[in-house]
């Protein structure tokens, strides 16, 4: 089996339309279908979907140190201004942000309706094709020019 790409997420969610207004009105991704049977909603990012959420309800166990995932990122296009672009958006709509830079990219981590950590993040150099070792470099608080 030689894997092509990762095809798609699948994230369980305990409100449909909360999760829905953060993702697709406050994320900007765009959405290809919805499941009013299924309690989904399938969003696109070039492909027929990318990314989906299904409602579970809201009296579902959350359990943030068990084995799962830590974490999903997207990246956004640009540069380190459009990254800060992005935070103020986010800001501004009541999103706690922790931006961290990791050397190869600059990210801001932060939590969905559901406490479901995510990131979004844009590529700062391509040092790490010939230096891998940046990769696993310490991450420090990234900074931004216009907070100061």
């Amino acid at each position: 089996m030689k894997i092509e790409s990762l095809g798609h997420v699948v994230l369980k969610v305990s409100n449909l339309e909360k999760s829905k207004d953060f993702y697709h009105k406050l994320l900007g991704l765009p959405i290809s279908a919805e499941s009013k049977e299924w309690r989904m909603i399938f969003f696109t990012l070039g492909s027929h979907h990318d990314f989906a959420i299904i409602e579970i309800g809201s009296e579902a166990e959350k359990n943030f140190q068990g084995v799962g995932v830590d974490h999903f990122a997207f990246r956004i296009r640009g540069d380190k201004d459009d990254l800060y672009d992005a935070k103020k958006e986010l800001e501004a709509a009541g999103v706690e942000i922790d931006p961290i830079n990791h050397h190869v990219s600059f990210s801001l981590y932060f939590s969905d309706p559901d406490g479901n950590r995510l990131e979004v993040y844009v590529d700062a150099a391509e040092d790490w094709r010939t230096n891998p070792s940046l990769i696993t470099q310490e991450a420090t608080e990234l900074s931004f020019a216009s907070d100061a």
